[in-house]
């Protein structure tokens, strides 16, 4: 596996492009496809985590909804900004969280922050889409303070050759249904989401890579390894 592994810049731009085409029904879309785990596995990556006062960073933030389970587990008391690749996605998120959050965008591999900004990072369902998924985590790394939070919460890929096969064959047949099902033709533009993942390490390969930066790494993997739920601690 490559130390810059991760989508590179050609297939990162088709993906953003499917990213941007497909907003309309991204949420719904999300839904169907994660068996309705998407909003569990966001409460459980973030619950206890996040605390009243922190400035916490939204990575790859998309509609806002980590950033909403933030702010409840802050009792409504969290700097919240959310940063994304694609404004369009931001001015939707600005529609479900108001004024309550600060917008910026930009790319995982050169952040517009200075060291030691956040208490916490949130990726979800995000940094599989980063173009240098090494540079990504470094770059995460500097922004955080000391004692600070990488909370990932994203498809696993299992180290067991034939759970990984399963996982593989989900999200190359499968996925396609459910997707088409919630949302019609512009469902069916998820299935690049195979694509990303083929590109993303194993789960041990993931945790190697996060390791080498992070003083204490919480590693849970439900579904047999086919998600997880990660919090990095520098």
């Amino acid at each position: 596996m490559s130390k810059l592994s991760g989508l590179g810049k050609s297939y990162w731009g088709e993906v953003i492009g499917i990213l941007r085409s497909i907003i309309p029904v991204y949420d719904k879309v999300n839904r169907a496809i994660s068996l309705g785990k998407d909003s569990e596995y966001r409460h459980r990556g973030i619950q206890g985590r996040i605390f009243p006062g922190n400035t916490v960073l939204d990575a790859g933030s998309g509609y806002g909804n980590m950033s909403q389970v933030a702010l409840r587990e802050a009792q409504g008391n969290a700097n919240i900004v959310m940063y994304d690749p694609i404004p369009e996605m931001l001015m939707n998120a600005r529609a479900y969280l108001g004024a309550t959050a600060f917008l910026s965008t930009g790319i995982f591999e050169y952040m517009p922050f200075r060291d030691g900004t956040f208490d916490a990072i949130l990726c979800g369902y995000s940094l599989r889409d980063a173009i240098y998924l090494s540079q990504a985590i470094a770059e995460m790394y500097r922004v955080l303070k000391d004692g600070g939070r990488l909370i990932i919460v994203d498809l696993g890929k299992p180290d067991c050759r034939v759970t990984r096969a399963m996982v593989s064959f989900y999200l190359k047949y499968i996925l396609g249904i459910l997707a088409f099902a919630a949302a019609g033709k512009a469902g069916l533009k998820f299935r690049t989401l195979y694509g990303t993942y083929l590109r993303w390490p194993k789960n041990s390969e993931l945790y190697a890579m996060l390791r080498d930066k992070f003083s204490r790494i919480e590693f849970d993997k439900p579904m047999m390894g086919g998600a997880i739920i990660v919090a990095a601690y520098k």
